[in-house]
C-alpha cells in the first residue's frame, strides 16, 4: 500500500505525516517499519531536513517505480478472483467451525 501511495504522490516526495493521512487504518509503527524496510530494499529513498523537529520525506526510487506494472497486474488479478477467494475463505471458516474465545 505504501508503494501505491508513493507512486501516486504529487509532488514526488511525501512527508511521513502526509503518507499516514493517505493510509487510514495503518498505525504509525507499522508505517515506520514498512518504510524502513522499503528503504533498506532500495525501493524508497528517504530525505531528512535538519529542522526541529526533523522533516522526513519519502519518494520511490527507480527500482520502486518499476513495481508499478507488476502491482497493477496483481491488483487486477485480485479483483478478478475476489469472489472465488471469498468463497474459499467462507468454506474454510465453515469447516473450521466456531473458534474458542
Amino acid at each position: 500500500m505504501a508503494v501505491k501511495v508513493l507512486a501516486q504522490a504529487d509532488p514526488d516526495e511525501v512527508r511521513f505525516a502526509e503518507l499516514r493521512r493517505r493510509m487510514p487504518g495503518v498505525s504509525q509503527k507499522m508505517l515506520s517499519v514498512t518504510l524502513h524496510n522499503l528503504t533498506r530494499d532500495g525501493l524508497v529513498a528517504r530525505r531528512v531536513e535538519p529542522t526541529v523537529p526533523p522533516r522526513v520525506h519519502y519518494r520511490l526510487t527507480e527500482l520502486g517505480l518499476s513495481l508499478e506494472v507488476p502491482l497493477a497486474a496483481l491488483r487486477t488479478w485480485a479483483e478478478d478472483h475476489m469472489a472465488e477467494i471469498n468463497r474459499a475463505v467462507a468454506a474454510g471458516d465453515a469447516q473450521a467451525g466456531p473458534t474458542a474465545e
